[in-house]
């Protein structure tokens, strides 16, 4: 039976990429971050003789090596956020990964993971899409709610696209808010839910303190578009854009109504819930090449 080995972050994502492995007849040895993998991994384990559960911290790069190489691991994946602000200023690096991270031009994401992944691949542990075992849960091109966008919507769709692909290029974040043709909140270290949640909270702020311009029939009090992107060249082994029932939640919870997600580069978790929570606030989701 071959061996997968996966490190897992937080949310579903780990659990759903597991699943799939095991429908694949895979042995799995999971990687948990202590600092970020869901407890419950260990109860999956406990259920399936073929799962093996290590827990490390996040800095601990050597530990994760040994243990792979120890349990006879040649491919692995990366599955489950790890929160950005985690990564710059909460671990504690052991020798190898301060080594790597004294040896990076920039501290961005991609470049981190991307060395990361290298350096598995020279301790003979290959790190793959993490995608390959849930392409069924990419989404297709096309509208996916009843409701399409409307005019003024579609209108944001076009300039949040252009905005997200530049700060995405840059490895900033993926995901942008618009509202009226202006941008209105930009993601950063903090996600995609912290980063509506935002908006939303500004958008409250201004019309709270009765600005001018900020009325109820002003262009700052049109409803708010989210538009997530892949990368320009977007390495499918980490950080794919994800979304699921929580990123609707924020939409409701912030007012904002429409949702435009790239098709084929974008991993929707439980679609049919999705889609179901999406129109019950009259929420638009699209999937765009």
């Amino acid at each position: 039976m071959e061996t997968l080995g996966l490190i897992a972050g937080n949310g579903r994502f780990p659990f759903l990429l597991l699943d799939a492995a095991r429908a694949h007849n895979l042995r799995v040895v999971v990687a948990a971050i202590k600092e970020e993998t869901d407890p419950e991994m260990d109860e999956r384990a406990q259920r399936d003789a073929h799962i093996r559960v290590h827990w490390l911290s996040l800095g601990e790069l050597s530990r994760l090596i040994e243990t792979f190489q120890r349990e006879g691991v040649r491919r692995a994946v990366m599955a489950g956020q790890v929160k950005h602000k985690q990564i710059f200023s909460s671990i504690r690096p052991d020798w190898r990964l301060a080594k790597l991270l004294l040896s990076l031009r920039t501290r961005s994401t991609d470049m981190l993971l991307g060395a990361v992944a290298k350096v598995l691949g020279d301790e003979g542990i290959e790190l793959i899409s993490s995608t390959q075992y849930l392409e069924p849960l990419l989404a297709q091109a096309g509208v996916l709610t009843r409701r399409p966008p409307t005019e003024e919507e579609a209108k944001d769709i076009v300039y949040g696209r252009t905005v997200a692909r530049a700060i995405a290029g840059y490895d900033l974040g993926q995901t942008v808010v618009i509202a009226a043709q202006a941008c209105v909140a930009v993601e950063a270290m903090e996600g995609t839910d912290a980063t509506i949640a935002r908006a939303g909270a500004l958008f409250k702020t201004l019309e709270d303190d009765g600005l001018p311009g900020c009325g109820k029939d002003s262009t700052l009090s049109r409803s708010l578009t989210v538009v997530k992107v892949a990368k320009p060249n977007q390495d499918m082994r980490f950080d794919v854009p994800v979304i699921g029932l929580a990123t609707i939640e924020s939409m409701r919870s912030a007012g904002a109504t429409c949702l435009a997600i790239e098709a084929g580069r974008t991993l929707i978790f439980d679609q049919e819930a999705v889609v179901q929570a999406a129109e019950s606030a009259d929420i638009c989701v699209i999937a765009q090449p």
